[in-house]
């Protein structure tokens, strides 16, 4: 596992070691009544056991995609472990559309999984091959089968080997102690990447997965840092009079778009890390915050409560040119383009609370997604086909997902504090 180190202040960063205490859970809470049939049969083991249930990672990963609805362990009346054991008219009987089948062997290095992705109705095997996992990265290994089965069987790259970032609170009022992890996209893995006093907001993964900037609280006053997660090494980017928050990295990882009111009101500016020069890209006498880049790079989107409330406007970086997008209620705020630019996810207030919306940028048309209705924060998976925000479970902050359509949904409930302000991974390979 890669490490990092260091110490600062009253901020802490601690070993990049698995912390099963801050792991967050699976809870699926909506399944899609289109969800394709699958069965992952649970892998054979020659030899000594595995320490982790490939199989059930990968139906776990599948499930809660939204696109998949995995037949129970307990229905299946037969495991085989290749494609040549397998009796196909009997799964059908089961109408179960495609079959995961497979096995897992001690190598010198850690382990090898065999696995076949098989269509059942056509009685023919789609993929087959093996994968190399080292003695700790079993979960890795199979978060890789189930991109490979998921790719091959929609057309879309799998998203389950990516990773979150997401802060957690723990303690009272003044006694409250504040972390910053990342973990698997499935809440495994947590690790530690900072530990301070004072409040941390506003994680964001640079375009190659490897650094994380982020608002911090530690000199008492809110700084926006820049940490490369291999190393440990961080730098502090922007400390101005007053605000520095919500910060944006562009798509080419060169500049980082964030909020500043070094001149008055919170605005929008762009800053090119190499140099630090900043550029104010709103002026208006409103608050202008929460800045998200366009795919292409070319624009940018904010929210703004120039029009009297929370809307989220789009500025061309080419013309200068702003406009709304926004109409449908009198909140909409935290806007994040769908990874094809196609669409914004947004947190939209309706009679039914604060929930995650979409939508699409050429209709207009806005789809509220999520059931919850303190929602916030929202985050979209790199292939765009999930949505992860922040809630509220009873007293307590949680992670929550949502399929882009609104027709799957789980939660990620912590066993101890708060979780809030979650950030999804672009892809990592």
């Amino acid at each position: 596992m890669k490490a990092l180190m260091t110490a600062w202040l009253g901020a802490v960063l601690l070993c990049f070691a698995t912390l099963a205490q801050a792991d967050l859970t699976i809870e699926i809470t909506r399944g899609s009544d289109e969800a394709t049939p699958i069965a992952v049969v649970p892998f054979a083991a020659e030899g000594e056991a595995p320490p982790e249930d490939v199989a059930q990672i990968v139906s776990d990963d599948l499930e809660r995609s939204g696109f998949f609805a995995p037949l129970a362990r307990d229905a299946m009346f037969e495991r085989p472990s290749r494609s040549d054991g397998v009796r196909y008219g009997e799964w059908r009987a089961l109408d179960v559309r495609y079959l995961v089948v497979g096995e897992v062997s001690r190598a010198d290095d850690g382990y090898r999984i065999r696995y076949e992705l098989l269509d059942v109705s056509g009685g023919r095997r789609l993929l087959g091959e093996t994968v190399t996992a080292g003695g700790n990265e079993l979960r890795g290994g199979a978060h890789f089968i189930s991109d490979q089965v998921f790719e091959e069987i929609t057309g879309i790259r799998g998203a389950f080997s990516t990773r979150i970032a997401y802060i957690t609170a723990q303690g009272v009022s003044d006694d409250q102690q504040f972390g910053l992890y990342v973990a698997d996209a499935d809440g495994h893995n947590s690790q530690q990447v900072l530990e301070s006093r004072l409040p941390i907001l506003s994680p964001a993964w640079s375009p190659d997965g490897q650094k994380l900037a982020y608002v911090s609280f530690e000199t008492e006053r809110p700084a926006i840092y820049v940490q490369d997660l291999a190393t440990g090494q961080r730098v502090r980017v922007s400390s101005f009079d007053g605000l520095n928050s919500a910060p944006a990295w562009s798509p080419d990882g060169r500049r980082l778009a964030m909020s500043l009111s070094r001149d008055g009101q919170p605005e929008i500016y762009v800053m090119t890390i190499a140099d630090r020069s900043v550029e104010r890209i709103t002026n208006s006498s409103s608050i202008d915050t929460e800045p998200d880049w366009a795919p292409d790079g070319r624009s940018l989107l904010f929210t703004s409560d120039r029009s009297g409330g929370p809307q989220i406007y789009r500025h061309d970086l080419a013309s200068g040119e702003q406009e709304r997008l926004t109409f449908t209620g009198n909140y909409n705020a935290r806007g994040r383009f769908a990874p094809d630019g196609e669409a914004i996810f947004l947190i939209h207030r309706s009679s039914s609370g604060y929930q995650v919306a979409r939508q699409d940028l050429e209709s207009g048309r806005l789809v509220t997604l999520s059931e919850t209705r303190w929602d916030e924060s929202p985050s979209v998976a790199p292939n765009g086909t999930m949505v992860i925000f922040a809630t509220r479970q009873g007293d307590s902050g949680v992670l929550s997902a949502v399929s882009a359509d609104g027709r799957a949904s789980y939660r990620l409930p912590s066993a101890q504090g708060d979780v809030r302000e979650p950030a999804w991974s672009p892809f990592l390979n």
